[in-house]
């Protein structure tokens, strides 16, 4: 289901940004949208860490395959041995199994997350093994929705910066912030906009 307040953002950018206008005109239709579920949206988070979109969506297709289903009880009576079997890493494995173990026994409960801030719920988050603040922001964007997210670390969001505001050459954190900035408060939007230029494919996490 479209964010409630999708609309009112693109129009917004459309108004502030010519290299926006552009591509939420050519990508009408499509918006973000969430998965629904804290649990797989972050254990995708991790299955996606460090490699291609195309390669995080085979693993995860194997990891799945290879489980009645993607639960916390189901996952964390798994093993390293059969996830690494999926194209996971060994690290991966673990982290997976940690995230898994969390959820089952109460540890981690999303129910309150609604309530956090953006920075309060990244503090929260990053204190599971694995889970750095890319995967947070990830989390914030896929699950919760949250509009004004900017992840400076996203390898996408830095070679699409690159791309259209930068003439090719590398983009700074400093310049990817500046940038942002002029985007506030709607730059998760943006940034899935970032992402459209790179591949019309809408991914979830």
């Amino acid at each position: 289901m479209k964010p409630r307040y999708w609309t009112q953002a693109t129009r917004e950018l459309s108004a502030r940004d010519p290299v926006l206008k552009k591509l939420i005109a050519q990508h009408k239709g499509i918006t973000l949208g969430s998965r629904g579920d804290a649990f797989q949206t972050l254990a995708r988070a991790i299955v996606g860490q460090q490699i291609s979109v195309k390669a995080a969506q085979s693993v995860w297709d194997r990891f799945a395959g290879a489980h009645a289903a993607v639960t916390p009880p189901v996952i964390a009576a798994s093993s390293v041995e059969k996830l690494r079997a999926c194209g996971l890493s060994g690290q991966k494995s673990g982290y997976l199994l940690d995230l898994a173990s969390r959820f089952a026994d109460g540890r981690l409960q999303s129910a309150h997350w609604t309530r956090l801030g953006d920075e309060a719920l990244i503090e929260e988050l990053i204190q599971v093994k694995g889970i750095g603040r890319w995967t947070a922001e990830m989390f914030m964007i896929f699950n919760l929705t949250r509009p004004d997210i900017l992840p400076v670390g996203d390898l996408g969001l830095q070679k699409a910066m690159t791309m259209n505001y930068n003439r090719g050459r590398k983009v700074t954190p400093a310049r990817m912030q500046r940038i942002g900035a002029t985007w506030a408060p709607w730059r998760s939007v943006a940034t899935w906009y970032m992402w459209r230029s790179l591949d019309p494919i809408a991914v979830e996490y």
